[in-house]
């Protein structure tokens, strides 16, 4: 392992024994440097670039993921890697649950490898190795991967980053305040119900020069609790494509 880099609040993730290979699950090492990164007050956790396969991460406050050019998280396809978290019952490559201060940031990729981890899961209801209703042969969307989902955080940044290929929906910042996401690009046609991304009951987003590729909602504003509602959002200058709609108000709409 090498001396880690304290200069700048930049800590780099092979520091950790994070292996860039695409081959190395890398899941509690990349959490290490996460905590590692919080414990010293924060900063940035940075990838160079490579090819890093994980499971189901949790990002904390004061820690930005710095993904620079050629960067690419790769998701597991074992769906036995991910977590679902037992607050958001919900499964997600990357959480953040009450955390202040972060970000995902750069211009590498994170690439869920949906279509594969979807369809392992597939798999193994079929042989009664996992519980699930397989809704139309597809898997409950719980039980399914999103690259992203961000619960009651606050001050998060987004930017400049690739996302693709989710087993569900790419990205959910749910409850949220001071969000922004600026210039980032989503490739979400892997599976079903890929909507590229998700504003559910947050307070204060910006979402602007994007580009979005989705088979289901591009851009999407819903709200999951009847004590919360969206407000104080702006979507400006990006492109949306979507095979259901551009930018959409709901489906769930219970604030």
């Amino acid at each position: 392992m090498c001396g880690l880099h304290l200069s700048a609040k930049d800590y780099y993730a092979t520091d950790f024994g994070v292996k860039a290979d695409g081959k190395t699950l890398n899941t509690s090492s990349i959490q290490k440097g996460i905590d590692f990164v919080n414990a010293q007050g924060g900063g940035r956790l940075v990838f160079t670039a490579g090819n890093y396969q994980t499971g189901t991460i949790y990002l904390k406050s004061n820690v930005t993921l710095h993904l620079e050019e050629g960067a690419t998280l790769l998701g597991s396809t074992n769906p036995w890697d991910y977590e679902k978290d037992p607050y958001i019952r919900w499964m997600s490559m990357i959480f953040a649950v009450k955390q202040q201060n972060i970000g995902i940031t750069g211009k590498g990729t994170i690439n869920g490898r949906g279509f594969q981890t979807a369809n392992n899961m597939v798999d193994y209801i079929q042989r009664g190795i996992y519980e699930d209703p397989l809704k139309l042969g597809r898997p409950n969307e719980t039980n399914r991967p999103q690259n992203i989902y961000f619960r009651e955080c606050e001050n998060v940044e987004i930017k400049g980053v690739t996302m693709m290929n989710p087993a569900f929906w790419t990205q959910t910042y749910d409850q949220c305040e001071n969000l922004l996401i600026d210039g980032i690009t989503v490739h979400s046609r892997a599976y079903w119900n890929n909507d590229g991304m998700d504003i559910v009951d947050c307070n204060g987003a910006l979402i602007q020069n994007c580009y979005v590729d989705a088979t289901d909602d591009a851009i999407c504003l819903k709200s999951h609790s009847a004590d919360a509602v969206c407000q104080n959002i702006e979507v400006r200058n990006n492109t949306a494509c979507s095979s259901a709609s551009g930018i959409k108000f709901g489906t769930a709409s219970t604030g």
